[in-house]
């Protein structure tokens, strides 16, 4: 189901940011919305409304800020090039709730409504989500054993995979029960 997920996100991912191009992007404070909503935003919403940096020659967008329910939460870097290519708000992710807060070697991990992204110079950025988060966190997440994720979730022989700087945990899809195999 997450493939399917990824896969309608991406696509919606690529409209957006065909829309945003022919459309041109604006740092206008005044762009017409006075509802004063706190609602989810969509990842094209919040692209247009938010003030965000851009990065190097490409024109990548280095920070964002999306609308919440709890207020406007920035995601930027290595962490929001891997929300984006995930679909953003609109993927199984969600919306951030938190900012995203640093962990060790200079990494950061942000959480968001379905799941988490976190991302360290060693390691690049990958979504943890599901059971295989649950078991990655009940052991420490970045500050245990397993450390950074190294993969994002895969299919394996019956269930899930994730790879992380110390060990694999798996996601059997019959008896829905994870196990952890340490490096």
């Amino acid at each position: 189901m997450h493939h399917f997920a990824r896969r309608t996100a991406a696509c919606t991912m690529t409209l957006a940011a065909a829309t945003l191009l022919f459309a041109g992007c604006s740092n206008d404070d005044d762009n017409g919305n006075d509802s004063g909503s706190s609602g989810s935003a969509t990842t094209s919403e919040a692209a247009t409304t938010s003030e965000h940096a851009m990065g190097g020659e490409s024109g990548a967008a280095t920070e964002t800020k999306i609308a919440t329910q709890n207020g406007e939460i920035a995601v930027s870097g290595n962490i929001l090039q891997k929300y984006n290519e995930a679909g953003g708000a609109t993927s199984p992710l969600g919306e951030p709730t938190a900012a995203a807060v640093g962990g060790p070697e200079g990494g950061s991990c942000q959480e968001f409504t379905g799941g988490a992204i976190c991302a360290s110079e060693k390691t690049g950025a990958h979504i943890v989500w599901g059971d295989i988060r649950t078991e990655w966190e009940s052991n420490g997440g970045v500050n245990g054993s397993l450390g950074y994720p190294t993969t994002d979730e895969e299919d394996a022989d019956a269930g899930k995979k994730s790879d992380f700087t110390g060990g694999s945990i798996s996601w059997n899809s019959t008896d829905r029960q994870t196990t952890v195999t340490p490096k």
